[in-house]
């Protein structure tokens, strides 16, 4: 494992360390960890970036939210795994559990975590993470996060051609294919990928491309990757965020995951971001925003009710 200099984050208490937590091939798949260091032991999070599953990184953890844990007492661990459609989700979502994992064993003598209070958030794709989570990890989190995430992957809103998208100029084949290539990647940055993501939203490939399963002729293949197929009574809470007016993830995939879990009889909440979209924890004001701050309050509370 390489561990990296003290953080720049501007907090001279606070310290960041890098950690190479898995190697695939030549591909070294990273985690930034942040604390306060010392000897205390302390609640962790397991945070995980979206991108649709096909870009982003590690680093895409806003600093006003990083401080708003620390702030909270919490070690966060910021992670990447392999991107889409080199890697397909089966090899994802190993590196979600291997990651896990690694915190939960190492974590402890490496950087004070508490293996036993460990909670997940994710963004958009990480928020689906985040909920698939809840059943392909052993042992369970104690809490999931989900920022405007998704359940359900091969319904219309993904497995079909996207209205909203649709109207922006079409990507062109060639185009979208020459954003992405075949050697496996863990960070992906930059807007030519974004033009792949773009090019499956137009034309409804989103699951084929990244799970290499065609939901047509095999659907009952995405069960093991739907979480809204996979709750059960022993499901961790879950705090689920979500704009109503979100032309990316449709607000109902979190509506439709709240309802699961009320039926299964897990405790959780469902906040509406009323007049909100896509990322809207992520602009420009951040907590200078009155709401996004109250909602923050309302997730740390969340997180020292079930890891405190």
């Amino acid at each position: 494992m390489n561990a990296a200099a003290p953080s720049d984050q501007g907090d001279q208490t606070l310290s960041k360390q890098t950690f190479t937590y898995k190697k695939v091939d030549d591909c070294e798949i990273k985690a930034d960890v942040y604390g306060p260091g010392g000897n205390q032991r302390r609640p962790g999070i397991l945070w995980i970036h979206g991108g649709a599953l096909i870009g982003g990184s590690r680093t895409g953890l806003g600093r006003d939210q990083l401080q708003r844990y620390l702030s909270a007492g919490y070690i966060v661990v910021s992670i990447d795994y392999r991107l889409a459609p080199e890697t397909k989700f089966k090899g994802i979502i190993e590196d979600l559990q291997d990651a896990y994992q690694w915190v939960r064993t190492k974590g402890p003598d490496l950087f004070q975590i508490d293996p036993d209070r460990l909670a997940v958030i994710g963004h958009s794709a990480g928020g689906y993470l985040t909920l698939m989570s809840g059943f392909c990890l052993s042992p369970r989190p104690k809490a999931l996060v989900p920022f405007y995430g998704y359940g359900d992957i091969v319904g219309e809103w993904y497995s079909r051609p996207d209205p909203f998208y649709n109207r922006q100029p079409a990507v062109p084949k060639d185009e979208a294919y020459q954003a992405v290539g075949k050697q496996i990647i863990s960070e992906g940055s930059g807007g030519k990928r974004f033009r792949f993501y773009l090019y499956c939203r137009q034309q409804g490939l989103w699951p084929k491309e990244v799970a290499g399963l065609d939901p047509e002729k095999d659907p009952s293949a995405f069960d093991r990757f739907c979480p809204v197929r996979n709750v059960t009574a022993e499901y961790p809470p879950a705090l689920l965020l979500h704009g109503d007016q979100d032309t990316d993830v449709p607000y109902q995939q979190s509506v439709l995951m709240a309802d699961e879990l009320k039926r299964l009889g897990v405790e959780h909440e469902l906040i509406t971001m009323k007049g909100r979209g896509h990322g809207f924890d992520g602009g420009r004001d951040g907590m200078k925003d009155p709401e996004i701050s109250a909602t923050f309050d309302r997730v740390v509370a969340f997180l020292d009710k079930h890891l405190k």
